[in-house]
């Protein structure tokens, strides 16, 4: 075959590579088997979520509790892994940020010192990783008697949930549509806050 030759054909073949290629290629491509993006749009949407918070983790002896997915603040991300005995990891992604002077800044009753990944923190029981990535700031929080290193390991892996984890994270949308879940939790007008106000006769 002359270079000629070679040179004529060769365009024939990138159809063929250009499939193999986004597969193979990162975050925004597509992946075999999951839901399209539109689609795990319109389930974080219903939650109230968004995909920019969704986060995952992998902790040694703890499975993601699927029930626990929820929203935190105005569209931030909260799930937890449990352990067999009933022990809790919580992660929590939301936007905004965390520095060493909010970390100094913090009370005596829950000393904060910055720590590989980010920052370390215990108060009353519990102790708390804190991450910032890309104006999201992670955070993973559990009783003392999940060890600081595997609560470390966990703050470590926790990275944004790709369509394949979106798909397994995500709560379905009931079949037929329907309104977006509503947040009883929240009232409609004022600051915000928790309503926690008991109805006549209660």
């Amino acid at each position: 075959m002359n270079s000629r030759t070679f040179l004529t054909s060769r365009p024939l073949l990138l159809p063929l590579a250009l499939p193999l290629a986004l597969a193979l290629t990162g975050c925004g491509s597509v992946i075999a088997g999951a839901p399209s993006q539109a689609e795990l749009e319109e389930r974080a949407g219903y939650a109230q979520l968004s995909l920019d918070h969704v986060y995952v983790t992998e902790i040694e002896g703890f499975t993601l509790a699927r029930q626990s997915v929820g929203v935190m603040g105005d569209d931030g991300f909260q799930a937890a892994y449990v352990a067999k005995d009933g022990t809790r990891v919580t992660l929590g992604a939301d936007r905004g940020t965390f520095t060493d002077q909010d970390c100094a800044a913090s009370p005596k009753s829950a000393p904060c010192a910055p720590e590989k990944p980010g920052w370390y923190r215990t108060s009353d029981g519990q102790h708390t990783y804190i991450r910032v990535e890309d104006g999201v700031r992670i955070t993973l929080d559990a009783p003392l008697t999940v060890g600081k290193d595997r609560l470390r390991a966990a703050a470590e892996r926790a990275h944004r949930a790709d369509a394949r984890e979106l798909d397994d994270v995500l709560p379905e949308k009931p079949a037929g549509g329907g309104a977006p879940v509503q947040r009883g939790d929240l009232p409609a007008e004022g600051d915000g806050a928790p309503d926690n106000s008991v109805g006549v006769g209660g």
